[in-house]
């Protein structure tokens, strides 16, 4: 019985190994509709999802937290950074305000906008949040400065502010006690600055107080939550198109100002740009070079023909099973065409050079195909299941984005598998080749066919001794889980990102931890300040200033003796002759250097009368001399109202309570249905990674009920790297069983799998010696290399086992085949390497190298391991 259901068996694989050659014209039209109509079905059921969040199981804690978190306070969900940067606090602040209101107006784009330091309510309320020291420091400016502002607001135009020069270098204002020499120098650089035809305004907020009120306010952020369409490859094009208009509009009217964007969408819709730039280039030239070694391996127009066909035909019905089985492409699963070429082509390769080496023993067409369908299909299928079984691993994994992958590239091996079996043969039938002359000619001396059968001991000594090695190197293995350090580092959102995040104000890697009550938001902050790597913590109960009193008390006195003509500056200064009034100081100026002033350094003065004499005589030399002047006025006043105002809106200041605070202040600290917030600001720079592991851990430890960019990132990747390690481990465990299964050989298991290993382990020192840690990238590579490395064993195991002769093992059409494939397969990844996006460029040159080192020990370590053991 169990020899008759064997002969039953064979011929019905017979039979179906013979119809795509009986009936070649049939199966190319069954393939032919089914590839249109597998194409009309991706196209209508096939979406893109580019939301980063679901890459992860919505079940991990942390996940479950972030949308917590996002739901509490949505404004800082989805959100884009504007970095608005300029010499002057003032600039800063009346760029970031426009932009607020102009982002505030465009619904349809963005959901909010809002300046977490600058509102009505902070620009009142401001002076008070400066400690008791500071507020007396700005209080001795502002009683310094007294006399200066009162005459400019009487006399509030260019020869006003001169006049008041004159008088105090003369020695006839008495009251003038703010230092003179900053304010000469500032005007001096005005007039420097409009002579070399630049764009220069006076800071007098710097100049008046130093410290610019209490801080150093030349950088705002403007933060926006915008739409994101996740059914576009670039969800964020709209809002990122419309930035970068309104800044290159508003250049103009706010010269010197900078804009940036950054934070998780615009850094992930630049890396998408840069990407989809560099996949261009790539695809051109992996092109070329796939099909240069297809026609170096082949030699032959037909077969390269053929073999593009069935993989075109093959990728168009992975296409569409992706639609079908999973229904949309992440970021990562969108990686299946270049897996399915890559592991694709091995089967077309393998196949049509064993037809090859039939038609040079002058076999028919026939009889060559169905001869090599018969040597090679058991092969070719057993390594379908082991490639697809490595896929598969990584569906149960809490890795969402690999999980995908795992589906959509394990059926793409079996369709692969078919359409080789299947159309391959049927267009070998219709597109017969001549065989090539067999001349006995080789490629390489026949001392190199010879070498691993010949020295197989050194060999296999040479390979301990690099796995001992290799492993020793191991050790240091890491996982980069920065994901800032995957992308292009000149691109503007990477290059602010990383600025912020030298910044203990402003850093994007705060973290936020939630809580029910006030009172244990502010017991939280308390134990997270005392953390060595956190800067501060802020609750809502921060905004509420110590020493209300006590502060408003100095505020009061400085009520009392500021200029009641505050208001003046809201009003244009009034007309005035620049050029007299720069005579005028020039002559004051000459004065003052024949008889010095005690107050003010000869040199200021001597270089000021020189640069203003230039001045004078550069203005007046020109045809539009009126324009020069009005430059000078525009370089020097213009900012001064913004400085003024603000002193007028900060002296209004009054005594207030959390129950004051109002609703868009609070609404960043305590949500709706009561979440409190606490946000904790790193005091190292995170560009480290260990300073980045270590605040991550120092938050988690104190409460791990927070979420922040950092948090995300550093459990994510100890997530995918738990993914993987369970899915490579337990797809290896499962290869092995189904080797000893099918080949119910241990010999055979250990030929094909210990090559496999040695060029892991061998990979993974190399990546450690190149400083090429695994990422979120180029960790995708890893089931690649299994499911090739996989491959390459059994085809060149199961030719040893058919081969007579075995030192002529590497002369066979198995051995090219493996070598080959690969070649393929590195020529498809290596332009990689070169890519500008750093996660791009170290996939390309991980697999590069473990292509590179797999070939190595297929063609190396394998035959001498099979020499020394004497298999057969």
């Amino acid at each position: 019985m169990p020899l008759a259901a064997t002969s039953i068996k064979i011929r019905l694989l017979s039979f179906l190994s013979a119809l795509p050659i009986r009936f070649p014209w049939l199966v190319l039209l069954l393939f032919t509709l089914l590839s249109v109509g597998s194409v009309i079905y991706t196209r209508e059921h096939l979406g893109i999802n580019t939301n980063t969040s679901d890459l992860l199981s919505q079940d991990l804690p942390f996940i479950k937290i972030r949308a917590q978190l996002d739901k509490a306070f949505p404004q800082d969900a989805s959100a884009i950074i504007v970095v608005v940067e300029s010499p002057t606090p003032e600039q800063t602040s009346e760029a970031a305000r426009f932009i607020e209101a102009h982002l505030q107006a465009q619904k349809s784009l963005f959901d909010s906008a809002y300046i977490p330091v600058d509102n009505a309510f902070f620009r009142q309320q401001g002076f008070l949040y400066l400690s008791l020291d500071e507020l007396e420091t700005l209080s001795d400016k502002m009683v310094d400065a007294q006399p200066f502002i009162g005459y400019l607001s009487a006399h509030y135009h260019f020869a006003g502010l001169m006049d008041i020069i004159d008088l105090a270098l003369q020695g006839q204002e008495q009251d003038l006690a703010m230092p003179q020499e900053p304010l000469l120098n500032a005007i001096d650089q005005s007039m420097l600055a409009v002579k070399a035809g630049q764009t220069h305004y006076l800071s007098w907020q710097q100049l008046l107080t130093e410290k610019s009120f209490g801080d150093d306010q030349t950088r705002r952020l403007v933060i926006t939550r915008v739409h994101l369409d996740f059914k576009q490859l670039m969800p964020a094009s709209k809002p990122m198109q419309y930035l970068r208009e309104l800044a290159d509009s508003m250049a103009e009217q706010f010269p010197g100002v900078s804009l940036s964007f950054t934070g998780e969408v615009a850094l992930e819709h630049e890396e998408v740009e840069t990407v989809n730039k560099d996949m261009i280039i790539s695809s051109i030239v992996s092109l070329f070079l796939v099909c240069s070694a297809l026609w170096i391996g082949l030699r032959s127009l037909r077969l390269l023909l053929v073999t593009v066909i069935a993989l075109i035909v093959g990728l168009m019905l992975t296409a569409g099973f992706a639609a079908l089985s999973v229904g949309h492409l992440n970021l990562i699963s969108v990686a299946f065409a270049v897996l399915y070429i890559g592991l694709g082509v091995d089967f077309a390769t393998h196949l049509c050079l064993r037809y090859q080496e039939y038609r040079q023993q002058s076999l028919s067409t026939e009889q060559a195909i169905l001869s090599s369908m018969k040597t090679v299909g058991r092969s070719l299928f057993l390594c379908a299941l082991t490639t697809a079984i490595g896929f598969f691993a990584f569906i149960p994994t809490d890795f969402k984005g690999v999980s995908e992958l795992g589906i959509i590239s394990g059926g793409g091996i079996f369709i692969g598998l078919l359409v080789s079996l299947s159309l391959l043969p049927a267009l070998l039938k219709l597109l017969p080749i001549k065989p090539l002359p067999a001349n006995g000619k080789t490629l390489l001396p026949l001392w190199v066919y010879l070498f691993p059968f010949r020295h197989a001991k050194g060999i296999l000594i040479a390979a301990v001794l690099l796995a001992l090695l290799a492993g020793a190197e191991l050790t240091q293995l890491s996982f980069d889980s920065n994901p800032i350090n995957i992308r292009d580092p000149n691109t503007q959102s990477v290059i602010a990102f990383k600025k912020l995040l030298r910044s203990q104000t402003d850093s994007p890697f705060a973290t936020s931890a939630l809580t029910d009550s006030l009172a244990h938001a502010n017991e939280l902050a308390t134990r997270f300040a005392k953390l060595p790597s956190v800067y501060e913590t802020i609750t809502l109960s921060s905004l509420v200033p110590e020493q209300q009193e006590e502060k408003l008390e100095i505020i009061d006195n400085l009520n009392l003796i500021m200029p009641v003509q505050l208001n003046r500056f809201t009003e244009k200064p009034e007309k005035s002759d620049l050029r007299a009034a720069l005579l005028k100081l020039q002559g004051t100026l000459q004065k003052a250097i024949e008889q010095p002033v005690q107050s003010v350094d000869i040199t200021v003065l001597q270089k000021l009368y020189q640069d203003v004499g230039a001045f004078l005589l550069y203005a007046d030399a020109q045809h539009n001399s009126a324009d020069i002047y009005a430059r000078l006025e525009d370089s020097v006043l213009r900012l001064l109202p913004h400085t003024m105002l603000m002193l007028r809106d900060g002296l209004s200041a009054t005594e207030f309570g959390i129950d004051d605070l109002p609703q868009e202040v609070k609404s960043q600290w305590v949500s709706a249905d009561g979440v409190y917030r606490v946000l904790v600001l790193p005091k190292q720079d995170l560009n480290n990674p260990e300073y980045l592991k270590q605040f991550v851990k120092d938050i988690l430890d104190t409460y791990p009920k927070s979420f922040g960019l950092p948090i995300g990132d550093v459990t994510s990747g100890q997530a995918i790297v738990d993914a993987f390690i369970e899915a490579f481990s337990g797809a290896l465990v499962m290869i092995v069983l189904l080797l000893l299964v099918v080949t119910r050989c241990l010999k055979t298991t250990v030929l094909v799998v210990t090559p496999l290993l040695l060029a892991a382990l061998l990979t993974g020192a190399c990546n450690v010696l190149l400083h090429n840690p695994f990422n979120f990238a180029n960790i995708i590579v890893l089931p690649l290399l299994l499911g090739m490395g996989v491959d390459s064993g059994i085809h060149i195991v199961h030719r040893l086992r058919h081969q007579e002769i075995q030192n002529q093992l590497l002369q066979t059409s198995a051995a090219r085949g493996v070598f080959y494939s690969a070649l393929t397969t590195l020529c498809s990844f290596s332009s990689l390497a070169f890519n500008t996006h750093a996660g791009t460029a170290s996939m390309g040159l991980l697999l590069a190298i473990g292509i590179s080192l797999m070939i190595v020990c297929s063609m190396l370590v394998l035959p001498a391991m099979a020499t020394k053991i004497g298999y057969k």
